[in-house]
């Protein structure tokens, strides 16, 4: 099945990095008064969609294989680079590597808190189901936080 040019310029967004929102307000004809729920909703259904994101991860393999890098790679090249830095008793990048490591394997994760302003609405999270609330991680994890 084809995707429509919208749903198209949508995955095209998304293997871009632009989050699931972005990616939607950036594809459909999203008005200012929009809500920002309903723009997460949204982008969430299309990204249930198989044929969507099987776009999404066919654009973004040869990006994937251009660069050369894997997971294993990665992960291995920041032990190398830990192990350098404890032989130069480099004790401070040898934890900073030691931290990116346990990122890139998904072991350490950031913790942070955010504090936001909303305007006359505000969200209810608990009203959120799974998906929603997955996507609203997404763009939390995205945001510059103070």
């Amino acid at each position: 099945m084809a995707l429509t040019p919208k749903q198209e310029r949508f995955a095209q967004l998304v293997a871009e990095g632009k989050t699931q929102a972005d990616a939607y307000r950036g594809a459909y004809n999203v008005g200012e008064n929009t809500k920002a729920a309903t723009v997460i909703k949204r982008a969430g259904e299309l990204m249930t969609d198989g044929v969507i994101t099987g776009r999404i991860e066919e654009l973004r393999k040869p990006i994937i294989e251009s660069i050369g890098i894997t997971l294993e790679s990665h992960l291995k090249d920041l032990m190398t680079l830990r192990n350098l830095a404890v032989k130069n008793n480099q004790i401070n990048a040898a934890i900073t590597a030691e931290i990116a490591r346990g990122k890139a394997a998904g072991v350490s994760v950031d913790k942070i808190n955010v504090s936001a302003k909303m305007s006359m609405e505000t969200l209810d999270l608990k009203n959120l189901n799974d998906k929603e609330l997955e996507i609203m991680m997404g763009m939390l994890a995205k945001t510059t936080v103070d």
